[in-house]
Formats: structure tokens, C-alpha cells, sequence
């Protein structure tokens, strides 16, 4: 299978770069500026692509390559801050922006060469997607410019004999108008990509994966009900078969009557299926806790501790399986780049985990990618387009201390909000919608008398990734209908608010 490297700079989005590259049918991997040019000659990419990054290259301390990169005879795509790296490195001069003079932020119109590999068959004007403050005031020998705007003549560098290309804006966001086509050309027409990145292949390498690693040991799986950890429950007994055992903890902290709906999906399926009730010591150990990072650190141990629990009852347990997915590892920190939230089945693992091996079949996949190996195991739609629900459950939609009070009432309000969606048949115009208890508390007025109740905070988003995403336009009309009966039928709320923030700059979850 070949393979493209994408070496990331503290750009809190490179992943965009690889949710868009395997969309072109070719595999690649996020890993951080770092590595070494042996790690990454050991990992053999037929094309490296260098992230964006909040820094400047000419800055102490910047995050830099090994030189060594350029050596290796891989063709090479700077995106930004990856760009005036490129030139930095190479010999070329990068500089601030003085004034206004090339600094763009924003949609802008740009010019392409289109006898440059990169931009051929292009529109030779279009718009692109511009966030940069920095400028290439001299360009390596050897390069030439193929991409310039009304602002900055150096919006595009090339050097077509080694393979190293360079552009100032963002091909990976849809703002660019010709983005896709751009990296199609980088990946076809000059790193010689064939397509071979299909969740076909994908399956049947992972299959032999899982049974070479197993052999003929025993494996348990935390299955949450959810599309991750259903599809690794599927991947898994295909590989494995009747090795396989599926324990699902109902910690409390699932959404209205949902733990008996996952056991009653579950029980359909010819696998060893285990239900333990753990709520009482799950909201023990969170017990005045308001820090959401603490919160998925306890749960994250908890999980753990319950899964080794039922591993020696069944006995010469030795691998624990997780449905963790892509977005799960870049979120919870990936090399330099920021932690934006620990995931309970990434960073928070405790220490200490008392199995041979953790097997993640589904780590190197984004959530729409799951979906698709969802269908090839033959899963059904229902399943494979569920909502995602998050591991820590409601522990992470009830803002500041849980109690059972708490989870109670977030319980009823968020079944009306999915009940009302559902009723109109909104729910597959979003990808994901919940509400939230926040910990703020308003006065209002309910039969002439005063109340001092919590806020609601409804959210509804559309994506195709989820490490990027839209806040939903939900009908007024709906909305109303869904506060009228929170308001009326759940004790404890007197305020509805809804969220119409994107992500980035929120993230879906609220903690």
C-alpha cells in the first residue's frame, strides 16, 4: 500500500490535510515535525507534506525539519507555515509581513501557472484560503514562483526537478475552490499515487493483522454500543470468532434506557456479550469532580479497572480491545501539538493496564472511514450511521460535580430533544445533536412564582469528519416545541439556550 507522510507543526488541524488526502484513495499518517529523515525513510511515503503551524520559521524555538528531508529524493508539498519552512530550510529569506504588504487572511483571489505540475488542468484564477502573516521575501535557488496574488507575489514556489512545491494557502479547507484538484495533482501527477487506499483492502489487512496478534489467546472488548466500538466488535469476531468476548459497562452515565437498548442489540449477535452495572462506583469516583480532564482520567482508569475485573473472571484474558479512532489520538496530543481533550481510551489510560496488548483495529481511521468498514463487515445502517456518543457518557455533558439528581434530569431533557428531532425526521439532516446541563443557574417565572433553576444548552452540528464541523440550523419552530416540554415536563430547568458555534472554534462536546 503506498503511503503519504504528513508531518505536522502545531497546526491544530493537519489531520483536515489527511482526511483529504485518503479521500483521494491514498493512505497517509499524522505524525509530528520530529521524526527523523531515517524514520521517515524506515516508513517509505511516495510524497511528504509539510503542516501549517501558528509559528514563524525564522523565530527561536520554532519547530524546524531534519534537513536531511530534502535528501531523500520524495517529492514534498509545504502548506504555509510548511512553505516558508521550505524556503527557510532550503536558503530562501522569510520574513513579517511589513504593513499589509503580503499579509492575507481569508478568502483571496489567486493566480495560478498552470504549466507547473501542481495547478495543471486548474482554472488559472480562482479563490484560495489564505492565514498567513509571514513572507517569502527571497526564494531558495532553483525555485520559481507559480502562484501569486494582488497582495503577495509568492503565494506559490516550485522545484519541479526535485519535487518540492510550496503554496501560502490552504488547499485542505473547502474555502479553497480548487483545493481537492490541487492535491489530486500532487499525489497522481507527481508523487505517481495509484489509488489503493480502499476499506476493502483495508478490512482484509486488518483481519490478518488481528489473528497474527491474537493467535490463539482470548481477547475482550470494551463495547460501548456506539459505531466505533460496534464495528471493532465486528472486525474482531470475523477475526477472531468465539476468542472474542464483548463487555459493556453501563456506568451510569448513559442516555435514557440506552444501556437496556445496547444489551438488547447485542444479545442478536452470535458473540459472548457481558453487561456489568457499574454505576455506583463510577459516580463514587466522581464525586465532587468539576475538572472535564479529570473527569476522562477517572473514567478512563475505571474502565480499565472493570474491564480487568472481567477479564480474570473469564479467564487467560491477555488483549483488551478499544474502538479508538484517529480523531480520538490527535485530539488527546500528538507530538507539539496541543491536547485539546483526553480521550478516555487515549490519554486517559492510566499507567498501568493489566493486559499483554491493547489492540485499536480502528486507530488510523476518521469516523465517516468507520462507517464505511461498518458497511463492508455488513453491518446495518442503523448502526453504522448512529450518533456518536462519547465514552465518559453524560459525565461530560453535565458541566462542573455530577449526581445522580443531575444525570437524572439531563437524561429527560436530552430524550425530549431527540424524541421532538426524530418526530419530524431532523435527525438526518445533523450528524450529531444532545443537550447539555451547564452549571449556570437564572431566575425566572413559573406560576407567578420565582424560580432559580439551571440552563439547558442544546447542540446540533452537521459534518463529514467530525474534526471539523457546523452548528445546525435547526427550525425555529422545532426548537420551540423542544422547550415548551423541557420547561414543562423536566423539574430543574427553567432556560433553553441554543449553540451556534462551529467547530473550530468549539469543539462538539462541551468539556
Amino acid at each position: 500500500m503506498q503511503k503519504v507522510l504528513i508531518l505536522d507543526f502545531g497546526a491544530q488541524y493537519s489531520q483536515l490535510i489527511a482526511r483529504r488526502v485518503r479521500e483521494q484513495n491514498v493512505y497517509c499518517e499524522v505524525k509530528p515535525f520530529s521524526v527523523t529523515a531515517q524514520q521517515v525513510r524506515d516508513f517509505a511515503p511516495i510524497g511528504i507534506i509539510l503542516s501549517g503551524g501558528p509559528q514563524s520559521v525564522y523565530a527561536a524555538g520554532s519547530p524546524q525539519v531534519d534537513p536531511d528531508l530534502f535528501t531523500l529524493g520524495v517529492p514534498v508539498l509545504g502548506i504555509c507555515y510548511g512553505c516558508q519552512l521550505i524556503a527557510h530550510t532550503l536558503g530562501g529569506e522569510v520574513t513579517a509581513a511589513q504593513d499589509d504588504t503580503a499579509r492575507e487572511y481569508g478568502k483571496t483571489r489567486t493566480v495560478f501557472d498552470t504549466s507547473c505540475k501542481l495547478f495543471a488542468g486548474l482554472r488559472e484564477e480562482s479563490v484560495t484560503w489564505m492565514s498567513h502573516g509571514d513572507y517569502m521575501a527571497k526564494v531558495p535557488a532553483g525555485f520559481t514562483l507559480c502562484a501569486h496574488s494582488d497582495a503577495c507575489p509568492t503565494v506559490g514556489i516550485c522545484d519541479e526537478t526535485r519535487g518540492f512545491y510550496g503554496v501560502q494557502f490552504h488547499p485542505e479547507v473547502n474555502h479553497t475552490e480548487q483545493g481537492a484538484e490541487i492535491l489530486h495533482n500532487f499525489l497522481y501527477a507527481i508523487c505517481g499515487a495509484v489509488g489503493d487506499w480502499t476499506m476493502a483492502d483495508y478490512r482484509q489487512t486488518a483481519i490478518r493483522s488481528i489473528r497474527e496478534t491474537v493467535g490463539t489467546g482470548r481477547a475482550l472488548l470494551a463495547l460501548s454500543g456506539g459505531v466505533d466500538s460496534s464495528v471493532a466488535a465486528a472486525l474482531m469476531a470475523e477475526a477472531i470468532g468465539s476468542q472474542l468476548t464483548c463487555v459493556f459497562v453501563d456506568h451510569g452515565l448513559m442516555r435514557k434506557d440506552e444501556g437496556d437498548e445496547v444489551e438488547a442489540a447485542f444479545s442478536k449477535w452470535d458473540i459472548h456479550f457481558v453487561r456489568v452495572n457499574a454505576e455506583g462506583r463510577f459516580l463514587g469516583k466522581l464525586a465532587g469532580v468539576c475538572d472535564p480532564e479529570t473527569k476522562r482520567k477517572i473514567i478512563g482508569e475505571e474502565f480499565i479497572r472493570v474491564f480487568e475485573a472481567e477479564a480474570k473472571k473469564i479467564g487467560a484474558v491477555e488483549f483488551l480491545v478499544q474502538g479508538t479512532i484517529y480523531p480520538d489520538v490527535i485530539e488527546s496530543g500528538l507530538g507539539n501539538s496541543a491536547v485539546i481533550k483526553s480521550h478516555h481510551n487515549v490519554g486517559g489510560l492510566p499507567d498501568y493496564v493489566d493486559f499483554k496488548q491493547i489492540i485499536e483495529p480502528l486507530r488510523m481511521l476518521f469516523k465517516d472511514e468507520v462507517r464505511q468498514l461498518g458497511r463492508e463487515l455488513g453491518l446495518p445502517e442503523y448502526l453504522v450511521m448512529r450518533q456518536p456518543f462519547p465514552g465518559p457518557g453524560l459525565a461530560i455533558r453535565v458541566i462542573g460535580d455530577i449526581t445522580k439528581d443531575k444525570l437524572d434530569t439531563l437524561r429527560e431533557a436530552d430524550f425530549i430533544f431527540r424524541d421532538e428531532v426524530a418526530k419530524v425526521g431532523y435527525d438526518r439532516q445533523m450528524n450529531q445533536y444532545f443537550a447539555v446541563l451547564t452549571s449556570m443557574r437564572s431566575v425566572g417565572v413559573m406560576g407567578d412564582g420565582r424560580t432559580y433553576d439551571y440552563t439547558l444548552a442544546l447542540r446540533g452540528v452537521t459534518t463529514t469528519d467530525f474534526m471539523t464541523a457546523d452548528w445546525a440550523r435547526i427550525p425555529y419552530d422545532l426548537l420551540d416545541r423542544v422547550s415548551t416540554r423541557i420547561v414543562n415536563e423536566v423539574r430543574g430547568i427553567n432556560r433553553i439556550v441554543y449553540d451556534i458555534t462551529s467547530k473550530p472554534p468549539a469543539t462538539i462536546e462541551w468539556e
